[in-house]
């Protein structure tokens, strides 16, 4: 049986939260419900760390965040959050999962089968992405943090693929992350453009709606009698991928960097 915690703050949302947990993960209980910043400080300081945290960014005194900095917390988190565009890129980048309010049964699943795959990971890594994610959100807004290890599926598990050795992500129905040795693993994206938004333009490119490709991955590239240009990818890869003639400039730019 899994062991989860609730910090949460309003009542009606935590039992709400509860409720679809039951029903949606019986396999998971929830052993209590913390509602503010003290007494989470106050209950972690006397009780083990669960297997899985429900946490509320926002508290009544506080944000949660404060609760780390008296005691150590290096369990997955599923973040539950009213939080705008920019936090919750920060969450994609480093937790588990995040839901927005109010909580989706749908959405729910999905964050506790990601959780339930991810049977691979040390508290090490968790550990390290709790810290990302304080210190992106102590950032300005204007500066940008971009996504450096990425969750795949390996059979029932999740292993972690470092992006200098992302070759590139394709999509076919669902999304693919192709390593430099020419692994295949399924993400958990939805869509390109959700995985373009958390990579660094320097390094990643859009070439075209199926193809994100690393800079370090090209070999050569060549142009065809209409402008278009198709770019070898190294071996093992051994991918050609097109780049149209609308974005055959940026493509030479950007591959000069």
């Amino acid at each position: 049986m899994t062991k989860a915690i609730i910090i949460e703050d309003e009542p009606l949302i935590a039992q709400g939260l509860l409720r679809l947990i039951q029903i949606t993960a019986p396999q998971i209980e929830v052993v209590t419900m913390l509602d503010s910043v003290r007494s989470s400080i106050a209950y972690f300081k006397a009780n083990p760390v669960p297997d899985l945290l429900f946490m509320d960014i926002q508290l009544g005194d506080g944000v949660s965040f404060d609760i780390f900095n008296e005691v150590q917390i290096d369990c997955p988190i599923i973040f539950t959050t009213a939080y705008d565009e920019y936090a919750v890129r920060a969450f994609k980048m480093n937790s588990i999962d995040y839901l927005l309010k109010p909580v989706d049964k749908k959405e729910l699943k999905t964050a506790i089968e990601k959780f339930q795959r991810f049977q691979l990971s040390s508290q090490i890594y968790f550990k390290d992405q709790l810290q990302s994610l304080i210190q992106q959100m102590e950032l300005p807004r204007e500066s940008k943090v971009y996504k450096e290890r990425f969750l795949v599926h390996s059979g029932k598990s999740y292993i972690i693929v470092d992006h200098k050795n992302i070759a590139l992500f394709e999509k076919d129905v669902l999304i693919y992350l192709v390593t430099m040795e020419k692994q295949k693993f399924i993400t958990d994206f939805q869509t390109m453009e959700e995985i373009e938004e958390l990579l660094d333009p320097e390094v990643f490119y859009r070439a075209n709606r199926q193809f994100i490709i690393h800079a370090d991955a090209v070999e050569r590239f060549r142009a065809d009698s209409y402008g278009k240009l198709v770019a070898k990818l190294k071996s093992p890869v051994n991918v050609n991928v097109d780049i149209s003639r609308d974005k055959a400039r940026s493509f030479k730019k950007w591959l000069q960097k």
